[in-house]
C-alpha cells in the first residue's frame, strides 16, 4: 500500500517543491507522511466543502494546487479547514508554484488547452509564445470559449503575434515577460488594465480558477498512472465566484 510519503515523492520529482517562490507554501501541510492512501483525491482548494466531498468518498489524502496553510497562523481550532482535516483523518498535500513552474504543469496545461506553443522566459513561472496574427478579441473570444467563462480585456489596440501566459495571479510578471503583445492571466486589477494599454500590452484576465482548474485532470491522470492500484479523484470543485 502506497503512503503519503511515496505521493509527496512523486510530486517531487515532476514539480520539484525546491523551487517553489519564497514566499509560497508548498509541500505537506497536514497529516502524517507514513499514513497508508486508499483513495485520494485532488482539487484545485482545500475548502470545508471539499472536506465534506472526500470525506463521501473515503478519500484519505487531498493533494492541492492552493496550500490549505498560506499565512501564518497561531492556533489550530475546530471549524478550520486544518483542524477538519485532522480531525477527518485527512492527510494534505500541496502543490502550487512548483507546479506553475513545472514542465506540464499549470500554465503549460493552459498553453496545450489554447494550442499555443510556448517556451521558458527567464522566469520560470512565466510562458512565452507565439500565435498566429489575430486582434485582441478574437483571441480573448477563444479563450472565453476553450474555458467556457466570461473573460475581461483591455485592448491595446494593435496585432497580436507574441504573447505571454501566467495563470492565476500573474501581473506582477507583466515586466518580466519582455516585449510582448498580449499577456494572459487570471487576476488583474484596474490599474494592470490600464498600465497595459500605455505600454501597448493587450491584457486578458480569464479568472484564477478558470486559468488553474484545467491542472486539476491533469495531475490526476498523472497520479493514476504511478498509482494504479490507488483511485485518484476529481472532485470537480465549483467555481466560488458567481456571473450574472
Amino acid at each position: 500500500m502506497a503512503k503519503v510519503k511515496d505521493f509527496y515523492g512523486y510530486l517531487n520529482s515532476i514539480a520539484p517543491f525546491e523551487t517553489q517562490e519564497d514566499w509560497d507554501n508548498s509541500g505537506m501541510l497536514v497529516g502524517d507522511m507514513n499514513a497508508e492512501v486508499k483513495k485520494a483525491a485532488v482539487v484545485l482548494d482545500i475548502t470545508h466543502e471539499e472536506i465534506k466531498k472526500a470525506k463521501a468518498i473515503g478519500a484519505d489524502l487531498i493533494i492541492s494546487h492552493h496550500p490549505v496553510i498560506f499565512n501564518p497562523i497561531k492556533s489550530v481550532t475546530k471549524g478550520s479547514v486544518p483542524y477538519e482535516l485532522v480531525a477527518s483523518s485527512i492527510n494534505a498535500l500541496c502543490c502550487h508554484t512548483p507546479l506553475d513552474i513545472a514542465d506540464g504543469g499549470t500554465n503549460d496545461s493552459l498553453a496545450e488547452l489554447l494550442g499555443i506553443n510556448v517556451t521558458r522566459a527567464d522566469d520560470p513561472i512565466l510562458r512565452l509564445g507565439t500565435v498566429e496574427p489575430t486582434t485582441a478579441q478574437e483571441l480573448a473570444g477563444k479563450i472565453a470559449n476553450t474555458l467556457n467563462t466570461k473573460v475581461r480585456y483591455a485592448d491595446a489596440g494593435k496585432t497580436i503575434k507574441k504573447i505571454a501566459i501566467c495563470t492565476g495571479a500573474g501581473c506582477s510578471l507583466i515586466e518580466a515577460a519582455g516585449e510582448i503583445d498580449a499577456f494572459i492571466t487570471g487576476d488583474a486589477s484596474h490599474h494592470n488594465f490600464l498600465d497595459c494599454v500605455q505600454a501597448g500590452i493587450t491584457l486578458i484576465a480569464a479568472g484564477h480558477y478558470e486559468t488553474e482548474i484545467i491542472v486539476v485532470p491533469v495531475l490526476v491522470k498523472k497520479l493514476q498512472a504511478q498509482f494504479p492500484d490507488i483511485e485518484i479523484i476529481d472532485i470537480k470543485q465549483e467555481n466560488p465566484i458567481k456571473f450574472i
